[in-house]
C-alpha cells in the first residue's frame, strides 16, 4: 500500500513539474487602441484608474499578471477568466461596437456592478484593490448611466 502511494506521488510529481512547460498565451500588449473605451469617452482619471485596476486585466488587451501567473495549472485558470472575458466585452475594442451594442454593454455593466458580480470574488479576493466602495460605485454607475442615455 505504501509502495502504490510512493509511486502515484512520484508521477503526480512529474506530471505537475512537466506541465510547468506547457506554452500559454500571454494576453499583453504595448498599444492602447484609438477605439479603445477610456480614449473614446473621456473617461474622469478616478473612474479611469479604478476601472483599470478592477476591470482591464480580463476585459481588455493588456494584462497586468501577477506573480504566480507562471505556475501551472494557475495560468490556465488566469487564461480562461481572460478569454471569457474579453469575449463578453474588450475595453479596448469599444468603438468597434454600435451605439446598440455599447448601450447593451453598459447596462450589462451597471446590473453586474450593482449586483456585485464584477468585479469576480475570485478576483478581489487577492487584488484587493480592485474592491469598489459604496462612493466609487455610485461614481462609476452615475458616469456609466450618462454615458448610456447620451448614446
Amino acid at each position: 500500500m505504501k509502495k502504490s502511494i510512493k509511486i502515484i506521488a512520484i508521477i503526480a510529481l512529474v506530471v505537475l513539474v512537466g506541465i510547468q512547460f506547457v506554452p500559454t498565451e500571454r494576453n499583453q500588449s504595448d498599444i492602447v487602441p484609438v477605439i479603445d473605451f477610456m480614449l473614446v469617452n473621456n473617461v474622469p482619471k478616478t473612474i479611469q484608474k479604478k476601472l483599470q485596476v478592477s476591470c482591464y486585466d480580463c476585459h481588455s488587451n493588456n494584462t497586468q499578471y501577477p506573480w504566480y501567473n507562471k505556475v501551472q495549472p494557475v495560468t490556465w485558470f488566469l487564461e480562461g477568466h481572460i478569454k471569457e472575458g474579453k469575449a463578453e466585452l474588450n475595453f479596448n475594442e469599444w468603438d468597434s461596437l454600435s451605439n446598440r451594442r455599447k448601450k447593451s454593454k453598459l447596462r450589462s455593466i451597471i446590473k453586474q456592478i450593482e449586483s456585485g458580480e464584477m468585479p469576480l470574488d475570485s478576483y478581489t479576493l487577492i487584488h484587493k484593490d480592485a474592491t469598489f466602495s459604496k462612493e466609487e460605485t455610485n461614481e462609476i454607475i452615475n458616469f456609466i448611466t450618462q454615458l448610456k442615455d447620451s448614446l
